[in-house]
């Protein structure tokens, strides 16, 4: 299963870098207890992909994320879950399940 989810990045956290970016997504799905896939290989990590990357500075609204995922989990639990782990200045907005 994958979610596609649109998030915004504002504030003081337009400051982090794409690299801390996926990081920190990384510990909040973790920390959400979200059934996120693992890459295979020698260092696995959670497969998340962030479409683009902004500059260091630029604030958005309309970032998008592809977490893939290895059991169902509603778009409207997948929100709730990471946002209560995101810091201040993430906010996943809307999500949704993709092909």
């Amino acid at each position: 299963m994958k979610i596609k989810a649109v998030f915004e990045k504002k504030r003081d956290m337009r400051f982090i870098s794409h690299l801390d970016l996926i990081r920190l997504f990384q510990r909040a799905s973790r920390r959400g207890r979200l059934p996120v896939s693992m890459t295979k290989g020698f260092s696995p990590r959670l497969k998340i992909n962030i479409t683009r990357a902004l500059k260091l500075g630029i604030e958005s609204d309309g970032e998008e994320a592809v977490f893939f995922l290895d059991k169902t989990v509603r778009p409207a639990d997948f929100i709730d879950r990471i946002n209560e782990k995101l810091p201040e200045g993430v906010k996943v907005k809307t999500a949704e399940e993709i092909a």
